[in-house]
């Protein structure tokens, strides 16, 4: 009996800190924060543009808080991108958090990532995207500040794709332009960039933690080409919805402001999440 009142008050103060550092929680990047240790979230998210017809790529996803330093992620990806339907790939993603410095009503991460993808799509962009188009690695850094209510995030990363020059020996058959050179179109390395902001708006005052969180977010998402200096840079503007602490539904959008990369795939584009958290789940049973 005396366990189980232990095992719900540590249960609250779990989630009453994830609660806490909802407004970390980013929709279209990953802050230095984990989630709790010893739990596992499974997430879906559906992104939907028009290039030129309108095409759309589901995301499956399963995290898991190895401790509360460690977290891994495993996705698959499904698209109608090239007409049909079907699995694109998959990819598997690790944050390992180096960094944490805590203050009252506020802290601070930083967090050294990596990830691994596979994709057996033929995908004609000057882009290198990992998130379903390209097979390759992607390395970096993110920090993460948490200030009250708001938390502010910035990351930078490399990427470096597999075998890109194969994607593109039929683009001529594509109806790629004459002039266009394919060895520049078909980079395989990027440098990528965010900086990310959220805000919490609700709950004005918290009483537990099962009160529903509102946040809104803003983020500057960007890659360059270093072998051309091509690049682009978006803004990202999200709403999200937490419930319980546990459910998790995120609203944004995405759209270039500057950029100069040929046939992005991901130039406008909506995103659609929702998550589900199970806090503890991987604790063995007394």
């Amino acid at each position: 009996m005396k366990f189980r009142k232990i095992f719900w008050f540590v249960l609250a103060v779990v989630c009453t800190t994830n609660t806490l550092t909802a407004q970390e929680l980013y929709v279209f990047t990953e802050p230095a924060s984990n989630m709790p240790s010893k739990s596992i979230g499974v997430r879906v998210t559906n992104e939907g543009m028009f290039n030129p017809e309108f095409r759309s790529r589901t995301m499956a996803e399963v995290m898991v808080g190895i401790d509360k330093n460690l977290m891994v992620h495993g996705q698959g990806f499904f698209s109608d991108m090239d007409g049909k339907y079907r699995l694109d790939g998959a990819a598997f993603y690790a944050k390992y958090r180096f960094l944490s410095l805590d203050d009252a009503q506020s802290h601070f991460r930083a967090a050294v990532y990596g990830k691994i993808a596979t994709s057996k799509r033929r995908a004609f962009s000057e882009d290198v995207n990992l998130g379903g188009d390209n097979s390759g690695v992607q390395g970096g850094l993110v920090f993460t500040q948490l200030i009250h209510k708001l938390a502010l995030s910035g990351t930078i990363g490399y990427s470096k794709a597999f075998d890109r020059e194969r994607t593109f020996v039929n683009a001529i058959d594509w109806h790629m332009p004459v002039s266009v050179d394919i060895t520049e179109l078909a980079p395989n390395q990027m440098v990528n960039y965010s900086l990310s902001s959220g805000y919490l708006l609700l709950p004005f005052v918290y009483k537990n933690y099962n009160q529903p969180n509102f946040n809104l977010y803003f983020e500057v998402l960007g890659k360059t080409n270093p072998e051309n200096g091509n690049s682009y840079l978006d803004f990202a503007p999200a709403l999200q919805l937490i419930v319980n602490s546990r459910t998790r539904f995120d609203l944004g959008y995405r759209f270039q402001v500057a950029g100069n990369m040929y046939n992005r795939y991901m130039k406008n584009m909506y995103l659609a999440r929702v998550e589900f958290n199970f806090f503890n789940a991987l604790n063995k049973k007394s």
